[in-house]
């Protein structure tokens, strides 16, 4: 019960408070997300990338209901894109872009809204150079999420998208994205859903993330796996062997602070791998989440709310 709990938490504006008060917080914040600066996220970019790894970038964010704030986090992507390029990182560096943090979420045509300043970063990455994956949030986006995602394809056909293993539907959004230039990060997924919507035991989940893997790798898109698991992890392998998929029609994709040594050992392996790389002042959701998904870190966690 601990996960839901945590991920309940995550859009709890009390809770919000006080954590961000909390003294050893950031401690572990730290871990998961790399400063709260664009500084702060070229250095961790620059460092992975000299690593031998790629990144994608996501300036935290989330559940906007401003439309001026909306506009703001385009214009801070788009910055960020120009940075990219001029420091030449661009073409190992992608970014990471949630719809709710650019209008989604406001009451009157956030899909619009969410549209037109979603086009305006994929047009900044297309002149850097790279482009960018619409990150997936809970299951009453999704639909709005794919069908921005069709439209931004018309004229930036890289764009990428997350489907979300534990959701019902997603088999089927899998066959759907399988084809010829489509890039999809396929995750478990981190939100607290309805049994409804989403299968509640993690074993189903697990189960419905092979299903998906398989149509994907499958597919003549391009699968991004993303799972720390190594039961995934080598799966992807062996799937990639079967279809002749060679090193660079596919990646693996982890968090930045989880597994960094599996990281580099599959680059060193000859793989593309991919780590996510978030940065930002509003980082407590994105905190909450990689909790729920990490339980031994709350034992840290509580001890650093009550150290003074």
């Amino acid at each position: 019960m601990l996960g839901p709990t945590l991920l309940t938490a995550s859009r709890s504006p009390r809770i919000r408070r006080l954590v961000s008060d909390a003294p050893g917080s950031r401690r572990l914040v730290q871990r998961f997300v790399v400063g709260e600066t664009l500084d702060d996220a070229l250095d961790a970019a620059t460092r992975l990338i000299g690593d031998g790894l790629s990144v994608t970038l996501d300036h935290l964010g989330e559940d906007t209901l401003d439309v001026n704030r909306a506009g703001a986090t385009r214009d801070t992507y788009v910055a960020l894109l120009g940075r990219l390029a001029d420091c030449g990182l661009a073409a190992q560096a992608e970014v990471s872009l949630k719809l709710s943090a650019v209008g989604q979420a406001l009451p009157r045509d956030g899909h619009g809204t969410a549209l037109e300043n979603a086009y305006a970063v994929c047009a900044a990455a297309y002149r850097a150079g790279t482009t960018v994956t619409l990150d997936m949030e809970d299951h009453r986006t999704v639909d709005s999420t794919l069908a921005i995602l069709r439209e931004l394809r018309h004229d930036f056909p890289s764009t990428g998208a997350v489907l979300q293993s534990c959701l019902r539907r997603t088999e089927g959004d899998c066959r759907d994205l399988a084809g010829a230039g489509s890039r999809v990060r396929l995750v478990k997924g981190a939100y607290a859903e309805p049994d409804s919507v989403a299968y509640p035991d993690k074993a189903d989940v697990d189960l419905a993330y092979v299903r998906c893997l398989k149509i994907l790798m499958a597919g003549d898109g391009y699968p991004m796996v993303a799972s720390h698991d190594p039961r995934m992890i080598a799966l992807a392998g062996m799937l990639a062997e079967r279809h002749g998929r060679a090193p660079g029609s596919y990646e693996y994709q982890m968090l930045h602070g989880i597994r960094t040594g599996e990281q580099r050992r599959l680059a060193a392996a000859g793989e593309r791998v991919r780590v996510y790389v978030p940065y930002g002042a509003d980082w407590y959701g994105y905190f909450m989440r990689r909790l729920a998904e990490r339980p031994a870190n709350v034992g840290f966690f509580l001890r650093s709310l009550i150290t003074r």
